[in-house]
């Protein structure tokens, strides 16, 4: 190399330094609490590793807070500035008349996430096999367990009289209670159905998600004082998101697992695979970060079926579509 060379070479790499600090220390930083870790929201973990928020300017610090109530409280108190958790939670919230309340302003899935696992194997499963039977549910006035209702109330099964339902047990819990001999048949969320059924304890034989029609069942939002405050981070964010929504549906499942496996260092490349087309198959995740009229009306129908609707919010009032709306139009 010339001394010409040399010399061009220190006095760029000094500039380049900089530059690359001065990009580094543009990054926004965003606290994102979500409700559970789950192979549900493959979406978030993409554009976390695949870099999108990054490329957005935002560096996302996710931390699990494990429960809808949780999740909630950490969002109302400055804890987090999004949280990614169930949309029934900021109508609950609302209802309690708060000052500042939790706008839903993208989502990330579309259907329930829980499947049917039988204790036996069941050929030619019919809903009304379920009557009399011992079934483990979720906990009362969670999303899940309120889908779980509505689902059986379809098939003409009532869930407090036609099966001796169990909604005691904490969700950590579910899955253990089940394979230490609990009930018949239970309703759980990936990974722990798809292990059971690797184990020989349980056996998949519906899926919640694909009879409950679309809702917005997991939602990203944040309190109406942080919207108002900060559109472009809003943006930003949703941007990244959709990111992430398009880049699952381009790539194969192996490709994703691979991208998402950091998050679940305990699960297996091969069960994060199967989960992941699992619930793509049934159309889970959503495919662009707009919350619908439709998926809102339909969720607030479920939560009325359950007896847990404290009131009948319209759209407009706790959903914010400005951000997906343009995004999607650029």
């Amino acid at each position: 190399m010339s001394r010409f060379k040399k010399l061009l070479l220190l006095l760029c790499l000094p500039v380049a330094i900089l530059t690359a600090c001065g990009q580094e220390e543009e990054l926004k930083e965003v606290k994102l609490a979500e409700v559970t870790r789950s192979i549900f929201y493959a979406p978030q973990y993409v554009a976390i590793s695949e870099g999108f928020f990054e490329e957005e300017g935002l560096d996302v610090e996710l931390t699990t807070t494990w429960g809808g109530d949780t999740t909630m409280t950490t969002l109302l108190s400055d804890g987090a500035d999004v949280a990614l958790v169930g949309a029934e939670t900021s109508i609950y919230v609302y209802a309690q008349e708060a000052n500042d309340p939790p706008i839903n302003f993208a989502q990330l899935t579309r259907t329930d996430g829980t499947f049917l696992v039988s204790r036996e194997p069941v050929e030619d499963f019919e809903w009304e096999d379920l009557k009399g039977s011992t079934f483990l549910g979720q906990r009362k006035g969670g999303m899940p367990q309120m889908v779980g209702e509505y689902v059986l109330k379809q098939h003409d099964i009532d869930p407090h009289n036609d099966l001796e339902l169990i909604q005691n047990i904490d969700f950590a819990n579910i899955t253990s209670a089940f394979a230490s001999g609990t009930g018949d048949y239970v309703q759980l969320f990936e990974p722990q159905a798809t292990l059971l059924q690797e184990e020989g304890v349980g056996h998949i034989i519906e899926s919640f998600g694909t009879e409950s029609g679309e809702v917005p069942y997991t939602v990203y939002m944040a309190k109406q004082s942080f919207i108002n405050k900060d559109p472009e981070t809003m943006e930003k964010f949703t941007r990244a998101i959709y990111k992430a929504q398009q880049w699952i549906n381009e790539e194969d499942p192996s490709t994703v697992a691979e991208s998402i496996e950091p998050f679940f260092e305990d699960t297996s490349l091969e069960i994060i695979e199967q989960v992941f087309i699992n619930y793509n198959e049934q159309g889970s995740y959503a495919p662009s970060p707009l919350v619908n009229e439709e998926g809102w009306n339909n969720l607030q129908s479920i939560m009325d079926e359950a007896g847990e609707l404290p009131e009948e919010v319209p759209y407009d009032e706790l959903v914010n579509r400005e951000f997906a709306d343009q995004i999607m139009s650029e």
